[in-house]
């Protein structure tokens, strides 16, 4: 068995590690043998639970925030750890901001690794060493792994493109069928929400739409956007209106709900843990927006997906696709 590492750092997300955890697991059912063994671990602690760099580890994904974090003294230590991890042969793995961990550890030196638009010239600055793409998810082979992906919806992509490599695209395929993945999507492919429409805006009003995408599962309150992109929250408000015909509120509650959809048609997450991860903490809430969004309960949409699967696995017999019907505007 091969250990493999999360190293959960504060403010990461949670779903990010549900996911690799499934994806992990969801291989070892289908090898012939199980392989790999995930476990979550915290920097700086010592003993059961804490991050020893000096362990047998196959992989270390770093799960981060792109904000940058208060330091502490067991931040402090973590390049210098993750430095011996490396050394030792570990497959590196990056979620989010983990990649500027491993950048700070001096391990992507001409690597590639995942970025974000809107951070591009900010990581250039940070480190100039590393080969920053823009896109889902990067994979670097040779001569040690390394994947990275810049949001944590992508990591089904990541995970199942390196398995290919690894163990054959049949495997691949069969572990993206039992998650109700039907097709992938290609590491050049634009990051998840993130539109290319965004170039054609005033830029106070893409990096509004940066910061909401960026803050889903806990939404900011207009009055902070608008802070931390420079306005006042009217002229926020006159941007959006201008520019998408909505109020900011309105349309951060359309891109959580639209997220929220994706993870509904996307994993096997429970519709408790989608509600969460994009900003619900009412499961009555979620229930009654998802069905003013989108004409059905989250319960409903979920139940619809299951049974366009099972379709898709019987001989065709013609008729529907199974699809859920498109959300109509916000």
């Amino acid at each position: 068995m091969q250990d493999v590492a999360l190293l959960l750092l504060p403010g990461a997300s949670r779903l990010a590690a549900q996911l690799l955890v499934e994806l992990l697991e969801g291989a070892n059912a289908l090898l012939p043998e199980p392989r790999f063994r995930p476990r979550l671990c915290a920097a700086g602690v010592a003993g059961e639970g804490g991050f020893d760099p000096n362990r047998e580890w196959a992989q270390v994904w770093v799960l981060a925030p792109w904000r940058p974090l208060a330091s502490t003294e067991a931040l402090s230590t973590l390049p210098s750890q993750l430095q011996r991890a490396a050394q030792r042969g570990a497959l590196l793995g990056a979620v989010e901001g983990g990649v500027l961990w491993w950048a700070a550890a001096g391990q992507l030196n001409g690597r590639r690794a995942c970025g974000v638009d809107w951070l591009a010239s900010h990581l250039q600055q940070l480190h100039p060493e590393v080969v920053w793409g823009q896109g889902l998810y990067e994979i670097e082979l040779p001569p040690r792994p390394v994947l990275s992906c810049a949001r944590p919806l992508a990591l089904p992509d990541l995970l199942l493109g390196w398995l290919a490599r690894e163990h054959g695209e049949a495997l691949a395929r069969q572990l993206g069928g039992k998650l109700g993945l039907s097709t992938l999507r290609a590491r050049d492919e634009r990051v998840l929400g993130e539109s290319q429409g965004h170039a054609l805006m005033p830029p106070k009003l893409a990096e509004a739409l940066t910061l909401m995408q960026s803050n889903l599962a806990e939404p900011l309150p207009t009055d902070d956007v608008a802070r931390l992109v420079g306005l006042s929250r009217r002229q926020l408000e006159r941007l959006f209106k201008q520019h998408l015909d909505a109020l900011p509120s309105r349309h951060y509650l359309a891109l959580r709900l639209n997220r929220s959809r994706e993870l509904l048609q996307r994993t096997g997450q429970s519709i408790l843990q989608v509600g969460l991860a994009c900003g619900f903490s009412s499961g009555p809430h979620f229930s009654n927006a998802y069905k003013a969004a989108f004409g059905c309960t989250p319960r409903e949409e979920r139940a619809r997906e299951l049974a366009g699967l099972r379709e898709q696995r019987q001989p065709a017999a013609g008729g529907g696709t199974g699809h859920p019907r498109e959300a109509r505007a916000a």
